[in-house]
């Protein structure tokens, strides 16, 4: 499937994140926050495509398979499933971790009656945290925290999060603020650059 452009990639992710994570979790701010700005540290060169099986983030105890996600028939960006053995995903029609430009992964804060998400804890990574991504072909790739924001929904920063950059990023997202009946009021979204790599 040919991937969308740029316009398309930002609508159908940002629709998609409009929409609550499912189920009860901790209360967190939904305002515009930056708590690790600064200059992000240097990127190292650009991997080959390659697609994401698992994702490690040492600090807050995250060891994930990862699993694609495409758009629903809707034209949304999918989900991962709520299910108790729950998963990151990536969007594939995003760069994969590691190529040139924003490599997206999603994940649940909460997931319904299963209780916690994998990215229950997104909001407590600070700058200089480490993300590992394995890739298919046996590569791995490591990004550092550059910044950690907290947004509401409504002010979602769809330029910042899936706009072009010269280098390899990752982008981590999931829901937070104060939960409704419709869902979490915000976003908790990690920025992250590539420092090195190794393997294909």
């Amino acid at each position: 499937m040919t991937p969308p452009s740029r316009r398309a990639f930002t609508a159908a992710a940002l629709a998609s994140l409009l929409v609550g994570c499912g189920g009860p979790g901790a209360e967190r701010a939904a305002t515009d926050e930056d708590r690790s700005g600064g200059t992000p540290p240097p990127a190292a060169k650009a991997l080959a495509r390659s697609v994401p099986v698992r994702l490690l983030i040492p600090a807050i105890g995250v060891d994930t398979p990862v699993m694609g996600l495409g758009l629903a028939p809707d034209g949304t960006m999918r989900v991962p499933p709520i299910t108790a053995d729950d998963r990151a995903g990536w969007y594939r029609h995003s760069p994969t971790p590691g190529q040139l430009g924003p490599s997206v992964v999603i994940g649940h804060v909460t997931v319904g009656s299963y209780g916690d998400g994998v990215f229950r804890d997104l909001a407590r990574l600070r700058r200089g945290d480490t993300v590992t991504a394995r890739l298919e072909n046996g590569a791995a790739a490591e990004f550092a925290v550059s910044s950690v924001r907290k947004v509401a929904k409504a002010d979602f920063p769809a330029d910042d999060v899936y706009g072009d950059v010269d280098r390899p990023e990752l982008r981590l997202i999931t829901c937070g603020g104060p939960r409704t009946d419709d869902g979490y009021l915000g976003n908790v979204i990690v920025f992250a650059t590539m420092t090195s790599a190794n393997g294909p």
